[in-house]
């Protein structure tokens, strides 16, 4: 084979790759319908574009949303927590000052001291 031969077997292979299988079936397209067609697509990607942006903003908020309702939830129960365990602090220093106030008399002052004598009221013998 010559080398004249080999470019058109290879110009054929490479032709019938890029074009397909069916290329001898197409009708070709004339500038007038890929002219509509583009002016029919660019409004519908428009109103596609627009309606991914409203859709992917409904979205955000509702992630927004929820992501206040889980801080507010947290923050709600540390809170609740927190109060639990000042009480539970609270009730065990009093406990421990009832305690050590029943126990240490230091602090106590006598002001009158007196003596009562009681009698029977049986008559003696």
């Amino acid at each position: 084979m010559n080398d004249e031969q080999r470019r058109i077997i290879i110009k054929k292979i490479s032709g019938y790759e890029q074009a397909g299988p069916d290329s001898q079936d197409r009708v070709p397209v004339s500038p007038i319908n890929r002219w509509v067609a583009l002016a029919i697509m660019i409004p519908v990607l428009a109103l596609m574009a627009v309606l991914g942006v409203f859709f992917f903003t409904i979205f955000v908020a509702l992630f927004s949303i929820m992501a206040v309702v889980v801080g507010v939830r947290i923050w709600w129960l540390r809170r609740k927590f927190k109060r639990a365990m000042q009480q539970e602090n609270t009730e065990q220093s009093g406990q421990a000052a009832q305690s050590s106030e029943s126990i240490i008399v230091e602090d106590a002052e006598i002001i009158e001291e007196t003596t009562v004598k009681r009698e029977s009221k049986k008559p003696r013998d």
